[in-house]
């Protein structure tokens, strides 16, 4: 290798071994096969012991779950999963993509939403947690299909039980029923449906095969090596491609174990309960994490070492004492921890170097759903703090149009690339051109391949915990009340906390208001009174991280362009607060 070769094309001689894997249903086949006994899942029972789930009895589950529903008549369906991450949900998911096609919804959705995805995708059944399942079956009116199957993951009066579906296929697989077993998976066939946006009526739908995902996969491994003896301690949502695959799937296929994260502020006791070796996270979490261990160092270490501010004082310790910090941190989480992998948003290097002087490291990386997500990351054989990485195996990327600073639009070719949008060419046609994958993001490659996000040209806000927001479907909630005329939203950065909130500028309907107040010319008081009360209406409808915290009243309608279309630029997006 030539001296000056740039280090994308030295990677490409250091990938890790992969055996290939075509499909969902291989995966699973060949990883209890070879790890038949081996432990797949830790879970806690009725009182709160660690119990193990082995490769045999998780692929056993999930083709008895499988056998049940192609007996419903479900074979080539949509079939959606919703609720907390879960054994159960890692089952319904599987069972669910090899029979027919899942529909993974974000439990956060209001149900207006997740009704509209099932009708948007004509769902037969939906899988989930009792909480989510009544809130739906209370609004049955939403509903499309009146027989849609309901499933839950808990005991339930009115819902079929999912444990039953469990039993009744396994009394099928033992009087001989072998219709799982003789399922052909087509690789190249839509059998995952994702919806990115949460807008009624306007939901756009990412399709992948199989293909796309396992190809993702394999490619993962070939940079970050899983280790059969790895813990993955899942704590991001199981409906999102980054979990989903890197969390879950990835570690299936490697022979790790997966714990679940029973909540936020159980984090710190489950992560001591599980003793995790792999964590993936979003920057927000890992902020979390180093805020905590600086301010412990600070608290328990001589104050001659202490830094003011809850600056990290590490590297102010003697060499003898850096070892016996290292330990100590370690130990509080967990004593086995050796690896973030961390995406979905920027992260700031400073920690990332901080947690590599204390011997963990985290690997930032850079996806979108439509690519099953995983396009750059950095990798165990070279990595840049200040960089998402290198492309991933078998994945190519480049910026389309860059300006003098080489910035412009990053776009992507691999076979991670999704089909296109559900019932919709036009979009597809728009996304993928000439097999380029349009990302709507901006950004620049050096000459070693390293790949910098510098902003987005897509509208969506991005929290700091990786959360994305679509302006348009807030946006349309605002609209639909006849009190308001137009409105635009926009993500305000807040350098205190350097997070984004959602602010809506709002262009009121003064007749509506006029006429809501009985023939009485509204004040500014009474406006702003008025819209804040529209906008709590609004946010009862959104998840948390999706609330309007500030809003602005304008006294004139919002500039246009000629085809009448708001203009997300200019003096549009000078925010009143």
């Amino acid at each position: 290798m030539k001296k000056n070769t740039p280090i994308y094309k030295i990677l490409q001689k250091k990938y890790h071994h992969t055996e290939p894997v075509t499909d969902f249903k291989d995966m699973l086949y060949r990883s209890s096969s070879i790890y038949k006994d081996r432990t797949a899942f830790k879970l806690k029972d009725k009182n709160d012991n660690i119990i193990n789930i082995t490769y045999e009895k998780f692929k056993n589950d999930v083709v008895c779950l499988g056998t049940s529903l192609i007996k419903k008549g479900f074979k080539n369906k949509h079939i959606c999963v919703i609720g907390q991450n879960s054994y159960n949900w890692a089952v319904s998911y599987l069972a669910a993509s090899i029979v027919g096609i899942v529909v993974p919804i974000d439990k956060e959705l209001h149900f207006e939403d997740v009704s509209n995805f099932m009708n948007i995708s004509e769902s037969v059944c939906i899988l989930g947690d009792n909480k989510f399942l009544n809130n739906l079956h209370e609004n049955m009116s939403y509903i499309t299909n009146k027989s849609t199957l309901f499933i839950s993951f808990e005991k339930s009066k009115i819902f079929s039980y999912f444990n039953d579906f469990l039993c009744e296929g396994q009394a099928l697989l033992n009087n001989g029923d072998t219709s799982f077993d003789e399922i052909k998976v087509n690789p190249d066939e839509n059998k995952i449906l994702l919806f990115t946006s949460g807008t009624t009526g306007n939901a756009k739908g990412v399709c992948l095969s199989h293909k796309n995902i396992c190809s993702n996969i394999l490619s993962i491994y070939g940079i970050v090596k899983v280790k059969r003896s790895d813990l993955f301690f899942s704590v991001l949502p199981l409906h999102h491609t980054y979990e989903c695959t890197i969390g879950f799937l990835l570690p299936i296929y490697s022979g790790a174990s997966i714990a679940y994260c029973e909540g936020l502020k159980y984090i710190s006791k489950n992560i001591n309960e599980y003793h995790p070796s792999v964590i993936l996270c979003v920057p927000l979490l890992l902020e979390n994490m180093h805020k905590k261990i600086i301010k412990t160092l600070n608290s328990s270490l001589p104050k001659k070492y202490c830094k003011t501010n809850n600056e990290n004082p590490f590297n102010n310790l003697p060499f003898y004492l850096k070892p016996i910090v290292k330990s100590k941190v370690n130990n509080s989480l967990g004593g086995r921890l050796r690896l973030f992998i961390v995406g979905a948003a920027p992260l700031n290097p400073d920690i990332t170097i901080d947690f590599e002087n204390l011997g963990l490291n985290s690997l930032q990386g850079y996806g979108l759903t439509e690519c099953s997500p995983l396009v750059a990351g950095n990798t165990d054989f070279f990595h840049r703090n200040d960089s998402v990485g290198l492309p991933i195996p078998n994945v190519e990327y480049k910026i389309d149009n860059p300006d003098k600073f080489g910035i412009g639009e990053i776009i992507v070719k691999g076979p991670n690339v999704m089909l296109g949008y559900f019932n919709d060419q036009k979009a597809t046609s728009k996304a993928i051109v000439d097999g380029w994958f349009h990302t709507g993001d901006l950004g620049k490659i050096d000459r070693d391949g390293y790949l910098y996000i510098t902003g987005r040209c897509k509208t969506v806000i991005v929290t700091k915990n990786g959360k994305n927001i679509y302006p348009e479907e807030v946006e349309q909630y605002l609209n639909d009340n006849p009190l308001i005329s137009e409105s635009l939203v926009l993500g305000i950065h807040h350098d205190d906390n350097n997070e984004t909130y959602v602010n809506a500028q709002i262009f009121p309907n003064i007749t509506a208001i006029t006429e809501y107040l009985k023939g009485t010319v509204p004040t500014k008081e009474e406006i702003k009174k008025i819209m804040s009360d529209v906008i709590k209406s609004v946010n009862s409808k959104l998840p948390n991280y999706k609330h309007i915290k500030s809003f602005g009243i304008r006294d004139e309608e919002f500039e246009k362009t000629t085809t009448q279309k708001i203009k997300r630029f200019g003096n549009n997006t000078k925010i009143d607060k």
